[in-house]
C-alpha cells in the first residue's frame, strides 16, 4: 500500500507526503517550523520519522521550513544543484544529497523519478514517486505543458496537479501587470485549461485519484478548478477533491 497527504498547498506554503512500508517523504516544507511540525501532528506523523526531505525549487513557499526542519531531526535533503546554489540558507553540507534531474535515484522503499518543469526558478523540478506497483505523480510549478510531462505522468495511478488560476480570473483580478504576465506566461503556473489539456493528452487509465493543488486563493476557486478536472476526466465534480492552503489534504491510499 501506498498513501500520500499534504500539509497545505498554495501560495502560503506547500508540503506533500508519501509513504510506503516503513519509507515517509516529504516532498517541499513552505511552513516555519512550529506550523510543519503542527501540521505533521495533525497527520499522525513524527518528524524524526521522515527518510528524507525533496524539494522541488528554492521558492520560498516551497523550501521555506526546510531548513529548520532537516536541522532539528537530522533529515537529508535532496535538490538539484541549482536549488541549492539559489538557496540563501540552504542546509548544512552534510545533511545535502544532489538530485541529478535527468536521473532516478531511490529512498528506503521508494524510488524517485525527478521531472525537469519550465518555472522561473534556477533548476526546478518535481516529480514521480513509485513503490514498483503504484505511480503517484505531483506537479506543480509550471508554466506551461511540455513532452516530458505528458510522458512521464502518463498511466499514474494517483496525481497531484496544478491548477493554479482561471485566466480570465487572473486577467480580471487585483494582481499588477507584472505579476500577472509571471503568473500566466511561460514559466509561471498552470491554469486550469493548461492542467485539463494535459489531461487530455496522457493516460489516465490506471487514475484512481485526481487532485488539483497550488490553486490561487486569488484568481481561482475550488469549484472553477473541480469542474475543469472532471470535464476532463468525464466524472463528477464530487469524485474529486481540492488540497487547501489551511486543511491540506486527508490521507488518501493505492491498494492492489
Amino acid at each position: 500500500m501506498m498513501r500520500f497527504s499534504m500539509l497545505g498547498s498554495g501560495s502560503r506554503g506547500n508540503a506533500t507526503l508519501v509513504e510506503v512500508e516503513h519509507t515517509r517523504l516529504l516532498i517541499d516544507c513552505g511552513f516555519g517550523l512550529r506550523e510543519a511540525e503542527r501540521r505533521l501532528a495533525r497527520l499522525g506523523v513524527p518528524p524524526e520519522s521522515l527518510a528524507a526531505i525533496l524539494v522541488t525549487h528554492e521558492h520560498d513557499d516551497h523550501r521555506g521550513g526546510v531548513g529548520r526542519l532537516a536541522a532539528r531531526h537530522a533529515l537529508p535533503v535532496w535538490a538539484t544543484a541549482g536549488t541549492f546554489a539559489a538557496w540563501p540558507d540552504a542546509p548544512a553540507a552534510a545533511l545535502r544529497q544532489l538530485i541529478d534531474p535527468h536521473r532516478k535515484f531511490a529512498v528506503g522503499a521508494l524510488q524517485v523519478e525527478p521531472l525537469v518543469v519550465p518555472h522561473d526558478a534556477r533548476e526546478a523540478c518535481q516529480f514521480v514517486i513509485s513503490d514498483g506497483a503504484f505511480r503517484l505523480g505531483v506537479l506543480s510549478d509550471a508554466g506551461h505543458v511540455t513532452a516530458l510531462m505528458r510522458e512521464r505522468l502518463s498511466a499514474c495511478d494517483a496525481l497531484l496537479l496544478e491548477f493554479n488560476h482561471d485566466p480570465q480570473m487572473l486577467a480580471d483580478g487585483p494582481y499588477p501587470p507584472a505579476l500577472k504576465r509571471r503568473v500566466g506566461g511561460d514559466y509561471g503556473h498552470l491554469s486550469n485549461a493548461q492542467a485539463t489539456q494535459l489531461l487530455g493528452t496522457i493516460d489516465c487509465s490506471r487514475l484512481r485519484h485526481l487532485v488539483p493543488i497550488h490553486l490561487s486563493e486569488v484568481n481561482n476557486t475550488p469549484a472553477r478548478a473541480l469542474t475543469a478536472a472532471a470535464a476532463a476526466l468525464g466524472c463528477a465534480p464530487g469524485w474529486l477533491g481540492c488540497a487547501q492552503q489551511d486543511d491540506g489534504l486527508a490521507w488518501r491510499e493505492l491498494r492492489g
